[in-house]
C-alpha cells in the first residue's frame, strides 16, 4: 500500500498523485479516476480526504464530475497545446534596446488596483509572513546593535552556512566560504556579468530569456546573442556550439533549472554536457537558479554548479521567489571569480541589509524554511495548472501554453496576428497587467507571446480578470 508522507495536507498529496498518473499517461483524458473507496484504501487516507482532493482537482479543471458515475479526467486537457519549439533564425550578436516599454511594465507592478499577471513573484499570501516576522523581532531583541550595523561582504556566516546546507540537498558540495551574499539575485547576476565581461563583449542567452537579463546587458553596453531554447529541455547545446564556432562569446547566462519565462528544465545529462562544453573553451556560465527550489518533480533538480569541476560556474540565486522579495537577499557561488566578484561587490554596494540576513539565517536554521518550501511547491503547481486550464478555456483556438517544470509563470503563444503590445495596452484599460513577449528577446521577437504570472490566488477577481484578458485576445485576433 502506498502511504502518503505527512509533510503537507494529505489532500494536496492526493491531488499531486492523480496529476502524476495523468502526466505518466496512466490516466488519459476521458478515463475514469480511481473510485473514492479504492483510492482511500490504496493511499491509506479517509474517503473525505479523497473527496476533497477530487473537488480541488475539479476546481483546477483536471477532473470533471459526472452524476452517479464518478470523476473523469477532463478531456479539455486535449485542447491545451504546449508551446512549440522556437524557429531557428540567423544568429548574430545584437545591441539590446528596450526604450520605455520596460519602465511601463514596472510602473504598474505595485498598483493595488492592477491584477498582477505581469510580475513574476508569488503572492505574499503563500509566504510565511508571521513566522518570518517573529524571527525578525527575535533578532532585533537579541542583537539590536548587530542588526543595525553593517554586515560587509561576504555576509553573515550563519546565513552562508545555511545556504551551503540547502545546496547539499542537491548533491552540490560547497561551504560557507564559497558563498557571497548580495542584494538579491539581480545584483548577483549584474556583478557576475561585470566580473567576466566588459563593454562590447558578446553574451549568449536563452531565447526567450528573462528581460531583466537583457536590460543588464543593455546597460553595460554588451551584446546579446540568442540561442534556441527547447520549451521542455532548455538551451540547445548544438546551437550553442555552433555559435561558439562563429562568434567570440565571453560568457553564457542561462537558467538550466526552471527558466523564466518558459519554465523548462535541462535534463541532468544536458547540464553536465553544458558545463563540460564551456570548460573545453574556458567560457564561464552565469547560472540564474532563482527558481531552483520551486520545482514540481519528486526530486530537487541539481544546479549546473554541481557538475562544475573547473570552477567556471557563477551560480546566482535568492529568497525572492521563495520567501521575501522585499528583503533583497541573494547570493552567488562565484568559483574562480570569487575574489574579483567580492571586489566589485565591495566597490558598488558595500553591504547587504544586516537585519534581513540575520532574520533569514534564524528562519532557515529553525527548519521552517524546508517545510515552507514543500507547501510552496504544491501551491505553485496547483496555481500553474489552474492557470493553464483557464487560459485554454478562455483564449482563442490555436493558443499554445508552456508546461513548466517549476516556478509560477506561464509563457503563452497566441495565434498569428495577435500583438502583445496592443493587448498590453488594452488590458491596462481594464486594470490588468501582462508582460509582452518582445521584452524577452533582443531581436524584439515573440510579438504574439505574453508571460502570465500565476502566483496570486485564483480568487473570483483574478479569475474574472483572466476571462477579460481572454476576451481581449479574442477581439485582437478578430479585429
Amino acid at each position: 500500500m502506498t502511504v502518503l508522507r505527512p509533510e503537507t495536507f494529505k489532500y494536496d498529496q492526493v491531488s499531486r498523485y492523480i496529476n502524476e498518473l495523468i502526466e505518466k499517461g496512466e490516466l488519459k483524458p476521458g478515463d475514469k479516476a480511481p473510485s473514492l473507496r479504492k483510492l482511500s484504501k490504496q493511499l491509506g487516507v479517509s474517503i473525505a480526504t479523497i473527496t476533497q482532493s477530487y473537488v480541488n482537482l475539479e476546481d483546477q479543471g483536471v477532473l470533471t464530475a459526472k452524476p452517479q458515475s464518478g470523476f473523469y479526467v477532463n478531456t479539455l486537457d486535449n485542447q491545451i497545446h504546449d508551446i512549440a519549439k522556437s524557429a531557428t533564425t540567423p544568429r548574430r550578436a545584437r545591441r539590446v534596446r528596450f526604450g520605455e516599454l520596460f519602465e511601463e511594465v514596472f510602473r504598474n507592478a505595485n498598483n493595488p488596483r492592477i491584477t498582477p499577471f505581469g510580475t513574476s513573484n508569488p503572492s505574499m499570501d503563500f509566504m510565511p509572513v508571521k513566522s518570518l516576522t517573529r524571527a525578525t523581532r527575535s533578532i532585533i531583541s537579541r542583537y539590536p546593535q548587530k542588526s543595525m550595523d553593517y554586515l560587509f561582504p561576504p555576509g553573515d556566516r550563519k546565513l552562508r552556512e545555511q545556504i551551503a546546507q540547502q545546496y547539499a540537498q542537491t548533491y552540490t558540495r560547497i561551504s560557507a566560504d564559497d558563498v557571497i551574499i548580495t542584494s538579491g539575485a539581480t545584483e548577483a547576476l549584474s556583478i557576475s556579468l561585470r566580473t567576466v565581461a566588459r563593454r562590447g563583449d558578446i553574451i549568449a542567452v536563452e531565447s526567450p530569456t528573462y528581460f531583466a537579463v537583457l536590460r543588464m546587458i543593455e546597460q553595460m553596453g554588451m551584446l546579446a546573442v540568442e540561442i534556441e531554447t527547447d520549451p521542455v529541455t532548455g538551451l540547445s547545446l548544438q546551437a550553442l556550439e555552433e555559435a561558439f564556432d562563429t562568434m567570440d562569446i565571453k560568457a553564457v547566462l542561462a537558467s538550466p533549472n526552471t527558466s523564466n519565462p518558459l519554465g523548462c528544465q535541462m535534463p541532468e545529462e544536458n547540464k553536465r554536457e553544458l558545463v563540460n562544453l564551456l570548460a573545453e573553451r574556458d567560457i564561464p556560465l552565469i547560472e540564474d537558479d532563482v527558481y531552483g527550489s520551486v520545482y514540481f518533480g519528486e526530486k530537487p533538480p541539481r544546479p549546473a554548479k554541481s557538475y562544475d569541476l573547473n570552477n567556471l560556474v557563477l551560480s546566482c540565486s535568492s529568497f525572492s521567489k521563495t520567501l521575501a522579495p522585499g528583503h533583497r537577499v541573494g547570493w552567488v557561488i562565484a568559483g574562480r571569480y570569487y575574489k574579483k566578484f567580492l571586489q566589485y561587490k565591495q566597490a558598488w554596494s558595500s553591504a547587504t541589509s544586516s537585519i534581513n540576513q540575520l532574520a533569514l539565517a534564524e528562519f532557515l536554521s529553525s527548519g521552517q524554511y524546508d517545510r515552507h518550501l514543500v507547501r510552496l511547491r504544491v501551491a505553485m503547481r496547483e496555481q500553474v495548472e489552474r492557470g493553464r486550464f483557464m487560459i485554454s478555456k478562455n483564449f482563442p483556438e490555436g493558443t499554445r501554453i508552456s508546461h513548466p517544470h517549476g516556478g509560477n509563470v506561464l509563457w503563452v503563444e497566441m495565434p498569428s496576428g495577435c500583438d502583445s503590445i496592443d493587448i498590453f495596452n488594452r488590458a491596462l484599460e481594464h486594470n490588468i497587467a501582462i508582460t509582452p513577449g518582445i521584452l524577452f528577446s533582443a531581436t524584439r521577437g515573440f510579438r504574439n507571446h505574453m508571460r502570465i504570472n500565476c502566483g496570486s490566488p485564483w480568487n473570483q477577481a483574478n479569475e474574472n480578470a483572466l476571462k477579460t484578458l481572454g476576451q481581449i485576445v479574442c477581439n485582437c485576433r478578430n479585429g
